[in-house]
């Protein structure tokens, strides 16, 4: 009997081929990333990684979101915000380092909207799905971030350099089609049969040589891990840095009370 973690915020679904579908599951809230849902995914990871009867794996999420990234939530106090915010970049860091080690077949499947760390690190898998509809972006500069999960290397090198800044700096959301034309997503999948046909095609590799798997990916990956550690240490750093700055607390007190006067607005309609 093969122990399957029971997590929080990911759902894990291991099936008998061999694959393994990892979903970020709190679709109420269209999977936001909270310190717990790292935690989470680390995990499911790690195990995913490490256990034998796992051949390929599938990052997906449940309802209409892929990720809307990381949870924005203040509390009264300025400095147990920056506290909660100072502890939330440990995981995100072994997130991404699991993500550049991972030794087995690893698929992103983009079921709908892929905001910040969740578009950030779907550079990371080795193939990327999507549906038409899903829309891609990383709104860092109007929360007073930066790049992270190796985004201010592998973005650039994907999507050429002024794609990729339009992105990280401007702000700017993508379609899923202009994913598909810059090289970030592979192709698109219908959205009725989505996530039947990325486990018809997972389940396909599955069959593969998990050996000969590894062996590719480490040729292909094995140039860059040591560079994308190196990214990934400077990316959390600075941060850790722009989080407990003021003026980054400042953009954000300002995104949610435009998101909360946006989501009013559209009550009264």
């Amino acid at each position: 009997m093969i122990d399957v973690p029971k997590l929080e915020t990911i759902e894990i679904t291991l099936f008998d081929t061999g694959v393994v579908e990892i979903a970020h599951n709190r679709p109420k809230r269209y999977n936001a990333l909270s310190p717990q849902s790292y935690k989470d995914w680390l995990t499911a990871l790690q195990w995913a990684a490490k256990e034998d009867a796992v051949k390929v794996t599938v990052l997906t999420g449940r309802g209409k979101y892929y990720s809307s990234g990381q949870e924005l939530v203040l509390t009264d106090a300025d400095e147990e915000e920056l506290d909660r915010r100072r502890a939330t970049t440990h995981n995100p860091r072994n997130v991404v380092s699991e993500m550049i080690r991972f030794p087995k077949l690893l698929i992103g499947a983009v079921n709908g909207p892929s905001i910040g760390f969740g578009t950030t690190t779907l550079a990371l898998c080795d193939v990327v799905y999507s549906t038409p509809e899903a829309t891609f972006s990383t709104p860092f500069m109007k929360l007073g971030f930066c790049a992270e999960g190796c985004s201010s290397v592998l973005f650039p090198r994907i999507m050429g350099s002024s794609r990729a800044n339009e992105m990280l700096l401007l702000g700017r959301t993508f379609t899923a089609k202009e994913m598909v034309d810059c090289g970030f997503v592979s192709r698109l999948i219908e959205s009725e049969s989505f996530r039947q046909k990325v486990l018809e095609i997972a389940n396909e590799a599955a069959q593969f040589s998990v050996e000969a798997v590894k062996t590719t990916k480490q040729l292909i990956r094995g140039v860059d891990i040591k560079l994308l550690e190196q990214v990934n240490a400077e990316e959390i750093k600075a941060l850790k840095g722009r989080m407990e700055s003021p003026d980054s607390l400042e953009s954000i007190m300002k995104f949610i009370e435009e998101t909360k006067r946006k989501k009013k607005n559209k009550a009264k309609l």
